[in-house]
C-alpha cells in the first residue's frame, strides 16, 4: 500500500462486547476478537466502552481497578497491537486515579505498542431512566476536560465516549479541528438505544460530513445491565454501512476520506457555519420599529 492509499482509506473493525465482572475473562474474550479483526485485514480496531470490567457496585468496581501504569490489560493489548502491527483503540478501560475517584479513558495505541492518544470521558451519565434504571457516573469518575483528536495512517480521528454523543458541539468541534473520523464506542442501554442509537450516530456524521464509528456493548450482563449493541459504522452521507447485532462480534469495513470531501463539498456545512450571540426577546411594546416609506 503506498503513503497516499493509507492517507485515503483504511480499512477499520469495530468488536462488539459483552463485559463481565473479571477483568482477565474480559481480557481473553476481547483479545480474540481483536484478532479475528486484524485477520480480516483491520488496520485500526475499536473496542468500546469499559472494555476491561462492567460493575455498577462501587466497592467491587474498585477492589478491581488498578492505575494505568499498573493496568493488565491495558499491558497485554499493548502487546497485542505490537504483535498485529494495528492501531488499537481500546474505547474505554475504567482506570483508578485515587481510592476514589476513577477515570473513563480512551486509549490509542499505535503499531508499536506505544500510546499515541488519550482521552478521558467529559460527559457523565446521570440520569434517571424512569424504567427503574438510575445511573450517576460522577459518582465514581471524574470528568475529562479536553477534547482529543489523532492522526491514524495520515487520517485525523476525534475521540469521543458513548453519553458524549448527545452533545452535537463536541462534534463540531471535532470536525473543525480536522478530524475526518468520529469515534463513539459505547454501551448504551437498550432502552436508550432502542430510542436514539441509530439517529443521533447518523446525525453526527451528518452534521460532520465524517465518518462514524461506534464499537457498542451488547446483551445482558454479569452485573444485570443490558446494553443495545448494534455496532455501527456509518458514513459522511449518514448511510449505515456495516451494522453489528447484539451478540459478541466483529464488524468491518473499508472507510474512504474521499467520502468525506465529498460530502463535505456537497453540503458544506463546516465552513458555512457562523458564529452568533443569544438575546433575550424583548415585549412587542418595547420595539423600536422603524417604517420604511416610499
Amino acid at each position: 500500500m503506498t503513503s497516499l492509499e493509507t492517507a485515503q482509506t483504511l480499512r477499520v473493525g469495530l468488536v462488539q462486547l459483552r463485559t463481565g465482572r473479571d477483568p482477565a475473562a474480559n481480557l481473553d474474550a476481547v483479545s480474540a476478537l481483536i484478532r479475528a479483526a486484524a485477520a480480516d485485514g483491520a488496520r485500526y480496531v475499536q473496542t468500546p466502552e469499559t472494555t476491561n470490567i462492567m460493575e455498577l457496585d462501587r466497592a467491587r468496581l474498585f477492589e478491581q481497578l488498578a492505575e494505568e501504569h499498573k493496568d493488565t490489560t491495558l499491558a497485554a493489548l499493548r502487546d497485542l497491537a505490537r504483535e498485529l502491527k494495528i492501531h488499537l483503540h481500546i474505547g474505554s478501560l475504567a482506570l483508578k486515579i485515587s481510592d476514589a475517584r476513577a477515570v473513563n479513558r480512551a486509549i490509542l495505541i499505535d503499531p508499536e505498542g506505544e500510546i499515541s492518544a488519550r482521552y478521558d470521558k467529559i460527559h457523565m451519565f446521570d440520569v434517571d431512566l424512569g424504567n427503574g434504571e438510575s445511573y450517576r457516573e460522577s459518582g465514581a469518575y471524574r470528568p475529562g476536560e479536553r477534547a482529543v483528536t489523532a492522526d491514524v495512517d495520515a487520517i485525523r480521528i476525534g475521540l469521543t465516549i458513548c453519553y458524549d454523543l448527545r452533545f452535537p458541539a463536541l462534534y463540531r468541534a471535532l470536525a473543525e479541528a480536522g478530524a475526518k473520523v468520529l469515534t463513539v464506542p459505547s454501551a448504551f442501554t437498550r432502552p436508550t438505544g432502542e430510542a436514539h442509537w441509530h439517529v443521533l450516530l447518523r446525525a453526527r456524521a451528518i452534521e460532520t460530513g465524517a465518518y462514524v464509528l461506534a464499537a457498542a456493548q451488547g446483551g445482558k450482563h454479569e452485573n444485570g445491565r443490558e446494553t443495545y449493541g448494534h455496532s455501527l459504522i456509518v458514513d459522511p452521507w449518514g448511510r449505515v454501512i456495516a451494522e453489528g447485532g447484539t451478540d459478541p462480534g466483529v464488524i468491518l469495513a473499508e472507510i474512504d476520506m474521499k467520502e468525506v470531501a465529498s460530502a463535505r463539498a456537497r453540503i458544506p456545512s463546516l465552513s458555512n457555519g457562523r458564529r452568533f450571540e443569544v438575546a433575550e426577546a424583548q415585549p412587542v411594546g418595547r420595539l423600536h420599529v422603524v417604517e420604511r416609506r416610499s
